[in-house]
């Protein structure tokens, strides 16, 4: 996928009956289903549901195996719930008959209420002063590790911009929070509501555990450790606007028991917050 609508066609599923829709994969550079893929795919399913056009504020899921990139994804849906101001569904993902994925997802009706957000680290390089993925594997190619090598090869319908750049020869614990620019490929003018928070989600499972290995860059990296997404959760606050770069401000609380936790808030460039994420994720010394 090199634009944005190459990624809303992955989004956008086969209805094949009101409450049950069939997805395919494409790859991100891993042997399996990307999980952004499946969550944004899942949201879709979710969405095609909601008649009363109520907007989703939130979603929990959690990642029970890894998918078949072959395999095409069925997703079923349980109208749990249609009450006064809040919709509730509950999405499975399978694969062969085997459940892959579990999500719930809250839509809520338009309200007025009271209105605060924490503020941006405005001291973050802006991202014309930054290298982007594209511009560091042209650069530094012939000494990047093969396995990230071989995941920043593939073609993807964001442009990632990382503000502090992890040198994986220097052996030195870091800092355990990490902040990224990206922007959307393509005109996304056309894009409803809905749309956006899905492709917003699809974003979402990127960079996000890297914040937990980078307090642990002296000795762990991506080709000694395995590492896979355990649950995704997810708030959607304010509009999103994909044509101009969002920043991911990532931070990790903790790490324990071969898990990693982090945290993550998403901003428009004047500091509106659109959105937040919190993700655990196994992160198995080999």
């Amino acid at each position: 996928m090199t634009n944005v609508q190459e990624l809303v066609e992955l989004i956008a599923l086969k209805e094949i009956t009101p409450t049950q829709f069939e997805g395919f994969s494409k790859s991100v550079g891993s042997p399996n289903v990307f999980g952004g893929q499946v969550l944004a795919q899942a949201l879709n399913a979710a969405t095609r549901t909601i008649t009363n056009n109520r907007v989703l504020h939130s979603m929990h899921s959690y990642f029970l195996e890894a998918g078949n990139l072959e395999l095409p994804i069925v997703y079923n849906v349980s109208i749990v719930r249609d009450g006064g101001s809040f919709s509730v569904r509950r999405v499975t993902a399978e694969q062969n008959g085997l459940t892959i994925f579990i999500l719930s997802a809250s839509f809520q009706m338009e309200e007025q209420g009271y209105s605060h957000q924490i503020e941006m680290n405005r001291s973050v390089k802006q991202p014309e002063e930054l290298m982007s993925w594209t511009e560091i594997l042209e650069q530094f190619g012939e000494v990047i590790p093969k396995k990230t090598k071989g995941f920043l090869e593939a073609e993807r319908p964001f442009e990632f911009k990382p503000v502090e750049l992890v040198n994986p020869f220097n052996k030195v614990d870091l800092p355990a929070f990490n902040n990224i620019w990206f922007k959307l490929k393509g005109d996304a003018s056309h894009l409803d509501m809905a749309l956006k928070q899905q492709i917003l989600t699809y974003a979402s499972d990127y960079n996000i555990l890297a914040a937990v290995m980078n307090r642990h860059a002296s000795k762990a990296h991506w080709g000694n450790t395995q590492t896979a997404s355990l649950d995704h959760s997810m708030w959607y606050f304010r509009d999103i606007d994909f044509d101009d770069w969002l920043l991911y401000a990532i931070e990790s609380p903790n790490a324990s028991g071969a898990r990693g936790f982090a945290q993550g808030n998403i901003f428009t460039r004047d500091g509106k917050l659109i959105a937040s994420v919190a993700q655990e994720g196994l992160l198995r010394p080999k």
